[in-house]
């Protein structure tokens, strides 16, 4: 077969993730290339996730790469993959997952006194800290990982939130302050993964991928996934899901809060179909638990 095309974005995280992908491809035999593309989330570092539509933003262009034949493999953070992609498009492969939690750089969290600002990006990041530190001020970022890590101790920011994987890949652990537990800071859904998508009609590239397939890491991707498909385009508020594997059992535990923290729902489940046990936590915290009267829900 022909040398495969990844198709990834340029950030420098981004790249080192590519660059994983394709050596752990060449150790099964299989030839690689990367396909640089710049997307809309990119190029737009001065404005908000949640102004630019959230989810997708890093994802699209890349999609769109493997739709219209210019690659044969998206790379993607799978936290960055929208709860809906292309029904042409199939997830393929998730490689062995890191560390899921996130991590405060600069401070930990009892190092925090009263007033102390913690910068993030994220809805839910913000919601969770807000939810048990509510006397900390939260501040939006945007920018590339240098950028961000290095606003911890400059311009009035106290700690920055990030995620453990991402200082793992770019070797950067010995920033990390405080390792967040991922029991009640809920991870995003699919953080820590790699999520490798093909077109859905090729399955000599899928077959290829399978290769590198982690398969615990797939079915727990996929049942966090699931968990995000069911709540949809009408959820704009925080919410979080991190599932493992074991034995053939998925255990997988859901957050959903107000954007200030001041409430939340959560649930934890065990099944062992991926998308049914995701889909039934989700409507659990939507529909049972009341997370449907929480603010920022759009029915």
């Amino acid at each position: 077969m022909s040398t495969l095309r990844l198709a990834t974005r340029c950030s420098p995280l981004a790249l080192v993730q590519a660059h994983y992908v394709r050596d752990r491809l060449s150790a099964s035999g299989v030839d690689a290339q990367l396909i640089h593309i710049e997307t809309d989330g990119d190029r737009r570092l001065d404005v908000p996730l949640e102004t630019l539509g959230g989810q997708g933003v890093f994802a699209v262009e890349i999609q769109t790469a493997l739709l219209d034949g210019r690659a044969d493999v998206a790379v993607h953070s799978a936290k960055d993959l929208p709860s809906l992609t292309p029904t042409e498009l199939t997830l393929a492969c998730v490689p062995e997952r890191l560390d899921p939690a996130d991590v405060l750089v600069g401070r930990s969290l009892a190092g925090l006194g009263p007033g102390a600002t913690v910068a993030t990006g994220s809805p839910r990041r913000r919601a969770l800290l807000l939810e048990r530190r509510p006397d900390i001020n939260v501040i939006g970022l945007r920018g590339n990982m240098a950028t961000r890590l290095s606003a911890a101790g400059s311009n009035g920011v106290d700690a920055v939130i990030a995620a453990a994987a991402a200082l793992q890949r770019l070797g950067h652990e010995q920033m990390v302050a405080e390792r967040l537990d991922p029991t009640w800071f809920v991870p995003q859904v699919g953080q820590g993964a790699l999520a490798l998508e093909v077109r859905r009609e090729d399955e000599a590239t899928s077959t290829l991928l399978a290769t590198i397939n982690d398969m615990a890491a797939f079915v727990a991707v996929r049942a966090e996934r699931a968990f995000l498909r069911e709540l949809g385009a009408g959820c704009s508020i925080p919410a979080g899901a991190h599932a493992t594997c074991s034995n053939g059992s998925i255990t997988i535990a859901g957050v959903m809060l107000a954007d200030d923290g001041a409430r939340s729902v959560r649930a934890t489940l065990i099944g062992d179909d991926p998308d049914e046990v995701g889909r039934e936590l989700a409507v659990r915290l939507r529909d049972r638990e009341g997370g449907s009267t929480l603010s920022g829900w759009r029915s």
